[in-house]
């Protein structure tokens, strides 16, 4: 299994997917899947999550070399939900088309 890819992004422990502290996929502080600040998973800019240009989440081309801790986004996004983060799921799906 790789270390970086799911079911690994579906723990809750430090660096998780869906851990709540610094690291975590569900962390709103910097470098957190659901922080909206440079480097977090909701940040549109260069290294950002919602990014679409290289070195983005969102970013499909050739290179890419993006690496995340958040579930696959449709599974994330339940997830948000779930949890009360309604905003954060919506801004997901606005940018991914869901």
């Amino acid at each position: 299994m790789e270390v970086n890819k799911w079911p690994r992004n579906n723990y809750t422990g430090p660096g998780g997917g869906l851990y709540t502290g610094p690291g975590g996929g569900l962390y709103t502080g910097p470098g957190g899947g659901l922080y909206t600040g440079p480097g977090g998973g909701l940040y549109t800019g260069p290294g950002g999550g919602l990014y679409t240009g290289p070195s983005g989440g969102a970013y499909t081309g050739p290179g890419d070399s993006y690496m995340s801790n958040i579930p696959p986004w449709p599974i994330f996004i339940k997830e948000l939900e779930k949890r009360g983060y309604k905003k954060e799921a919506e801004l997901i799906k606005k940018y991914h088309n869901f």
